[in-house]
């Protein structure tokens, strides 16, 4: 089985929009949006949610008010400021409340326990294309990357009994925990960045967080022709490194007029920008060997 993982050092770097064409001109995949923070891919593919649960991850407090001798512990040690008192009477806020467990420690009347707290949803379904397998992190929830293993472990499963050989993963931007979650394991990583000094400064961190993991990487520059200055530089960048430039994707604003259709921009043009990333699918394909590719 292959994984592609479509990642970025950085936000807005136009990852998503490539992710959805790949989708589209793949033959064969199980698609992945571990992009869970902000989870996009779907309003590009339009998914028919087949099935769905609940993401549980760390603990709440609650305290039992026939225990409760309103002693004032609890809200005296939570430096959280997640117990509140309303006259005599002792809760817990749930977004206030971290599972520290200092309340269940200083509680002498043993009113205090934990339940598992349900922090975000995660769907199977069925896209224009492919399946989609994906998840939404509630606001204010934590433990993305708990999550990110969750939607990779779904793919996975449902590759195998499908027998489906290739799962395209949506990264998520930056070099956090999510991202260490998306790219452990995966056969190729390829890394979406801007001609611009922020792009190239975040293209390196990613780069050097891929080749401490040992993933191949290979680059690709979106709005290659906004800096030709900085777009050379990244090229030599990757030369220096070893990594393959795959491709050089010019700015055009029907992507934009795509994005507005909910569609990708390869099927929504055949202009120059769409003819370039089949492009880069293709030399993407050939690189990660990916099965039954054709070249078409």
């Amino acid at each position: 089985m292959k994984e592609i993982v479509i990642i970025s050092g950085k936000g807005g770097t136009g990852k998503t929009s490539i992710t959805a064409c790949f989708a589209h001109l793949a033959d064969e995949a199980v698609l992945a949006d571990c992009d869970v923070d902000a989870s996009d891919l779907h309003l590009l593919l339009k998914p028919k949610i087949r099935e769905s649960g609940e993401f549980t991850a760390g603990k709440v407090a609650i305290i039992n008010n026939d225990l409760c001798t309103s002693c004032g512990a609890c809200l005296n040690h939570c430096r959280f400021g997640a117990v509140k008192i309303t006259g005599n009477i002792y809760n817990v806020d749930e977004m206030s409340c971290e599972g520290c467990k200092v309340c269940k420690l200083v509680c002498t009347s043993e009113a205090i326990r934990f339940k598992e707290k349900t922090s975000g949803d995660w769907y199977i379904a069925d896209s224009k294309k492919h399946p989609l397998i994906y998840a939404h992190l509630r606001p204010g929830e934590e433990n993305s990357g708990k999550l990110v293993s969750l939607v990779r472990s779904k793919a996975k499963k449902y590759a195998e009994e499908n027998n489906i050989e290739t799962i395209i993963i949506d990264g998520p931007p930056g070099i956090g925990c999510p991202v260490i979650a998306s790219i452990g394991g995966t056969s190729l990583a390829l890394v979406i960045t801007e001609p611009t000094l922020s792009g190239l400064h975040d293209l390196k961190r990613i780069c050097e967080l891929t080749l401490h993991f040992k993933v191949p990487t290979c680059v690709c520059i979106n709005k290659f022709d906004l800096n030709h200055e900085v777009a050379d530089t990244i090229e030599g960048f990757c030369s220096k490194n070893g990594m393959d430039l795959i491709g050089k994707i010019p700015y055009d604003v029907d992507i934009t007029k795509a994005m507005l259709k909910e569609e990708s921009i390869v099927e929504y043009s055949d202009c120059k920008a769409s003819a370039e990333i089949k492009k880069t699918w293709r030399r993407l394909a050939r690189t990660a060997g990916l099965p039954n590719f054709k070249s078409h």
